[in-house]
């Protein structure tokens, strides 16, 4: 053998040392794929989605559609291999991790902020079709969220309206923060509120965290409805893009008649207490989603428009949504005519 022969065998063996080696480091990268969808208008284990109490509640057929993405937890490894396979996957995405997480992001951390976000959305989303309804919605605060392992767990619930923290009227969520840093930790602190139509005070003894007095709860906007209105999704799906659909299912279940007509709608967006629907991410993985879910409409949020590219909707129509009210009115014309013109993301093209 000769000596170029021996180098070269010796370079190629380096060569897949080295491949094999960053095979299995981790890369600063997030994948994201296409998730489940889940049909609110549907029951789920016997039980509707969408509950009523205090008001004539209308279940019709017809489907819309909430869509996800599976996309890597913080503290999750990305490898070459797993990059590469969803660069190339036409319904993935690869994007840096500093562009969706944290540096200090934890899987614990960005599960309960996608917790916290799913349940003002929730109540965002009733307080959006109740106003489309020309109903009065009176804003209050309320907790979002409740920290395990502090004090105030078992005594204050998620949802829990507050009225009053240590003699202090609670109007914004501030008011609460300010009135438990002015209490002593290890003195009860009175917290006044209302659970379920029930006014009750309750006593909850701050712990000092981080050098400040903590009871363990996230306060945050909520709403004071004239009768009762819940979505239930289960409790692995947070974060809150599905505002837009699930406003549209409340307000089709306090209706008569089907807001789509019987048919498969699906989509994504934030949205307002006045009906304004935001943007969210991986807006090109949900629609790949919709369509495999055989959605035949799908809402896109206005500001995502120039982030779909030429994502694959393959049968489904794609429809931009700007508010809740703008969404109604396109299911309206869809409806009527299936070939109607709605508005699109080409019609703010440039």
């Amino acid at each position: 053998m000769s000596q170029r022969t021996r180098a070269g065998l010796l370079a190629l063996c380096l060569l897949a040392v080295l491949w094999g080696t960053a095979a299995f480091v981790p890369l600063p990268y997030v994948t994201y794929y296409p998730g489940p969808t889940v049909d609110i208008l549907a029951e789920d284990k016997g039980e509707e989605t969408v509950k009523v109490t205090g008001h004539k509640a209308y279940y019709d057929a017809g489907e819309l559609r909430m869509t996800t993405v599976y996309v890597t937890q913080p503290e999750d490894d990305v490898t070459l291999p797993e990059l590469l396979q969803a660069y190339f996957d036409p319904d993935a995405a690869v994007w840096p991790r500093s562009s969706v997480y944290a540096p200090d992001e934890t899987d614990e951390s960005s599960d309960r902020q996608s917790a916290v976000a799913m349940v003002s959305s929730q109540d965002t989303a009733v307080a959006a079709a109740l106003t489309e309804l020309g109903e009065e919605v009176d804003p209050v605060v309320e907790v979002l969220d409740v920290t395990p392992g502090l004090p105030a767990e078992g005594q204050i619930e998620v949802r829990d309206v507050l009225l009053e923290v240590a003699g202090t009227k609670i109007t914004e969520a501030q008011d609460v923060v300010d009135a438990v840093r002015g209490a002593e930790a290890g003195e009860p602190v009175d917290f006044v509120l209302r659970r379920d139509d029930e006014r009750m005070t309750v006593q909850v003894t701050p712990r000092e965290v981080d050098g400040e007095p903590r009871v363990g709860i996230t306060p945050g906007p909520g709403f004071d409805f004239p009768f009762r209105v819940t979505v239930d999704i289960a409790d692995n799906i947070g974060g809150p893009s599905a505002g837009l659909m699930m406003s549209l299912a409340v307000l089709d279940t306090l209706t008569p008649g089907s807001l789509t007509g019987g048919a498969a709608v699906a989509g994504t967006g934030t949205i307002t207490p006045s009906g304004d629907v935001g943007p969210i991410g991986g807006i090109q993985q949900k629609i790949a989603a919709a369509r495999d879910a055989g959605a035949e409409l799908f809402f896109v949020p206005a500001d995502n428009c120039s982030g779909i590219g030429d994502v694959d909707s393959g049968d489904m129509r794609l429809a931009r949504a700007t508010t809740m009210h703008g969404a109604v009115e396109s299911l309206a014309d869809w409806v009527a005519d299936r070939d109607a013109v709605l508005p699109t993301c080409e019609d703010t093209a440039s």
